[in-house]
C-alpha cells in the first residue's frame, strides 16, 4: 500500500482542511471510497475510521478519510460543502494518485454518515446554494451510510437520549449544527435532512444501523430506506441485532456505555435483518453483516477486483 497523509484539499477561513489517502499495491487506476468520520459534527478526526488496509485495500479499493469544519467553526451546510470539495479534489488529482475518476463512492458513520448521504443525494447538483470553489465533479456512484441522522426536523423520529451538556434543543449536536433549536430553523433543518433530499437520481445506498442505538435511533435508517425505495432508488438496510452506536469505530473511541466502539471488528459478523424494498413493498430477511458486506457493496457498484 501507499499512504498519503495530510493532503490539503481546500483552504477555508478557519484554516486548511486535509485528507488521508491509502492506495493498494500494484497498478491502478483504483476505484475510490471516501470515508467521512463521525463525532456529532463537532469532534472526531479522520483516524476515527475502520482499518482500510485490512478490509478494503486488499479488494483493490483506494480509501480516503477526510476532515471537515466542525459546527463551532461553521454552521450547516459548510460541512457538506467541505465533503463535496474533497471529492472534487480527489477526482482532479486522480491521475497523480492512480485513481479512477469514474469510480468514486462515499461512506460515513454517524454525523459522517449523514454527510455521506447528503453528498450522494446531491451528486446530480453541480453547485449548491452558497457553495464556492465549485469547479470539478462532486458526484459519487454509491453510498454506504452507517447510523447517521436521516432527519433533523423535530418530531419526525424518536428523540435521542440526552448527553451531559446537551439537555436543551439548541445544545444538542443537531442544534449546534443548525445554530439553534431545529424548530426555530425549519428550512435549514429540512435542507439538512437526507430523507427530504431524496430523488430518483440518487445512487445506490447501503445503510446499516444497530437496533440498540439510543443516540440515533434505527427509525432514522428505516425512514431513509423508505424514502429511497419510494423514489425507486436501489437501497438496502441492515439492522444489527443488539448493536449500539459507533460499531464501526476503532476500540475505545469513545469508551462510553452507549457506544459499541470496535465491536464489529472484534466479532467479525453480526446477526442482522436485511431490509430492501420497491415502492410500498418491503422485503425483510435474516442476514449476517460485517466489513465484507460493505466491501461487497462497493465491489458490486465500483467494479473493484
Amino acid at each position: 500500500m501507499t499512504t498519503y497523509e495530510g493532503l490539503v484539499y481546500i483552504e477555508r477561513d478557519s484554516g486548511p482542511l486535509a485528507l488521508d489517502l491509502v492506495t493498494p499495491d500494484g497498478g491502478g487506476p483504483w476505484p475510490l471510497v471516501v470515508f467521512v468520520h463521525g463525532g456529532g459534527w463537532m469532534s472526531g478526526d479522520r483516524t476515527l475510521a475502520p482499518s482500510f488496509d485490512q478490509y478494503f485495500c486488499a479488494r483493490g479499493l483506494a480509501m480516503a478519510s477526510v476532515s471537515y469544519r466542525f459546527s463551532a467553526d461553521a454552521l450547516f451546510p459548510a460541512q457538506l460543502h467541505d465533503v463535496r470539495s474533497a471529492v472534487r479534489f480527489l477526482r482532479a488529482s486522480a491521475e497523480e494518485f492512480g485513481l479512477d475518476p469514474d469510480r468514486f463512492a462515499i461512506w460515513g458513520s454517524s454525523a459522517g454518515g449523514h454527510l455521506a448521504a447528503l453528498t450522494g443525494l446531491t451528486s446530480a447538483t453541480t453547485a449548491l446554494p452558497g457553495e464556492v470553489a465549485t469547479d470539478g465533479d462532486a458526484s459519487v456512484s454509491a453510498v454506504a451510510e452507517s447510523y447517521g441522522p436521516a432527519t433533523l426536523v423535530g418530531g419526525e423520529v424518536t428523540a435521542p437520549a440526552s448527553l451531559p451538556g446537551m439537555d436543551t434543543p439548541a445544545s444538542t449536536p443537531e442544534g449546534r449544527l443548525l445554530g439553534g433549536d431545529p424548530v426555530d430553523h425549519p428550512e435549514l433543518a429540512h435542507a439538512a435532512s437526507p430523507i427530504h433530499q431524496v430523488t430518483a437520481d440518487a445512487p445506490p445506498f447501503q445503510i446499516s444501523h444497530g437496533t440498540a442505538d439510543v443516540l440515533v435511533g434505527d427509525d432514522h435508517s428505516i425512514r431513509l430506506l423508505d424514502a429511497l425505495t419510494a423514489a425507486g432508488v436501489d437501497a438496502e438496510l441492515y439492522l444489527l441485532d443488539g448493536y449500539q452506536h459507533g460499531f464501526l469505530n476503532p476500540p475505545g473511541r469513545p469508551d462510553a456505555p452507549v457506544f459499541d466502539s470496535g465491536r464489529l471488528a472484534a466479532e467479525g459478523t453480526a446477526r442482522a435483518r436485511r431490509l430492501t424494498g420497491h415502492g410500498s413493498t418491503r422485503t425483510d430477511e435474516p442476514a449476517d453483516f460485517g466489513f465484507d458486506v460493505i466491501g461487497d457493496f462497493f465491489t458490486r457498484h465500483l467494479g473493484a477486483s
